[in-house]
């Protein structure tokens, strides 16, 4: 079955996460991706060894793809890639600030070779500001953004457990040169993208940073309760499992009140008789929701919670996932074997998606340099 990018080449000078994760989502659609590697391969290749004796970034990220392994400071090497630039029709890259332009691929040069190639630049801060020459990893971006700060306890400031600057990022540029695809359709020329970690990141901490301005001050950290509406947070049943809880209204208060902590009057008491009053009388509320949680095993908890329609979750760890019943995988073709991975989200109906292995350091390399040589 056609895919929706058959027939298109995506070259991309890429490593790590971000621009892996906007490829690897291209290859799914069905792009032709030459990944060029270093001689020794993309670092990301060593980040652990979990996934069947490979990084388990790396083979979440590098599924469908080709490789080739450049040393770009070889003139004969350069020749091969500025060959697939020629003919491709995206390039994608995230190296150091500089890095490209000084391999004489700079962007009015790209332009030159090849006016319907859309280029996608993936870097820390962009082309413009005072830090643009800075280099940018995940959890450094996580921390100047501001993510860290609203991001943990009251008492300590936290990363994000996953590298969700970086995969953020990677997000909006594959949104971009689908976009841009889409535009060359009508005027049959390419484009060049600038996507920025710091941008995404400021993009996604619009509320936290509209919310200080307005107050004057930083949002609290509330580690797993929620600024702005309670009781939204999670407690201990007497079996020691978390279940996290949410009110939303006033209709799920009263039936949360009655059915669940079997005090109908709560709901009008008048220290949580509105979401106002539950915030400012948080401690208090929390103290009661608290004591009748620790007084029962988690499954007759989300029992009550079921009857009265309240919206919970269990605080799970990974290994918790790992057996999760909604957890959907696909298998990923390894040279140590199949990797079951998540599945992509979005699904098409009535369509069956195929996934390409990971491929192994300049697997391709000999095939690509036949091709473009």
């Amino acid at each position: 079955m056609a895919r929706p990018l058959d027939g298109l080449l995506v070259v991309s000078l890429e490593q790590a996460v971000a621009a892996p994760f906007c490829t690897s989502r291209l290859a799914d659609a069905g792009a032709r991706v030459i990944k060029v590697e270093r001689p020794e391969g993309d670092f990301a290749r060593n980040y652990d060894r979990l996934a069947k004796g490979q990084s388990s970034y790396f083979v979440w990220l590098n599924r469908g793809k080709q490789s080739i392994a450049l040393d770009l400071k070889q003139a004969s090497d350069l020749a091969v890639l500025k060959a697939m630039l020629t003919k491709a029709d995206v390039f994608v890259e995230n190296l150091a600030p500089g890095a490209v332009a000084r391999l004489g691929l700079g962007i009015d040069i790209l332009e030159g070779l090849n006016p319907a190639l859309i280029q996608c630049h993936i870097s820390g801060y962009g082309d413009h500001g005072p830090h643009r020459d800075r280099k940018a990893y995940d959890l450094l971006i996580q921390a100047e953004s501001g993510l860290a700060s609203v991001t943990g306890t009251p008492e300590e400031a936290a990363r994000v457990g996953i590298s969700v600057c970086d995969i953020g990022t990677g997000m909006y540029a594959h949104a971009a040169i689908l976009e841009a695809l889409i535009e060359r359709r009508s005027t049959g020329r390419g484009a060049v993208i600038d996507v920025a970690m710091f941008d995404a990141m400021a993009d996604w901490m619009a509320v936290p940073l509209l919310q200080a301005e307005g107050a004057g001050q930083n949002p609290p950290r509330m580690g797993l309760r929620h600024p702005s509406i309670a009781p939204y947070g999670v407690f201990s049943c007497a079996d020691g499992r978390g279940v996290l809880i949410s009110i939303q209204n006033e209709r799920e208060w009263h039936s949360f009140c009655a059915a669940v902590m079997g005090d109908a009057a709560l709901a009008t008491d008048p220290r949580f008789r509105d979401p106002f009053c539950r915030i400012e009388n948080r401690s208090e509320m929390d103290g009661l929701i608290a004591a009748v949680f620790a007084a029962e095993p988690h499954e007759t908890m989300i029992e009550r919670l079921d009857e009265a329609a309240i919206a919970y979750a269990m605080v799970n760890t990974p290994l918790d996932l790992a057996g999760h019943p909604h957890l959907r995988r696909i298998e990923i073709a390894t040279e140590s074997g199949a990797v079951a991975v998540p599945a992509p989200p979005a699904r098409r109906r009535g369509r069956a998606p195929a996934f390409g292995a990971v491929p192994s350091v300049d697997a391709d390399g000999a095939a690509v340099r036949r091709e473009f040589g």
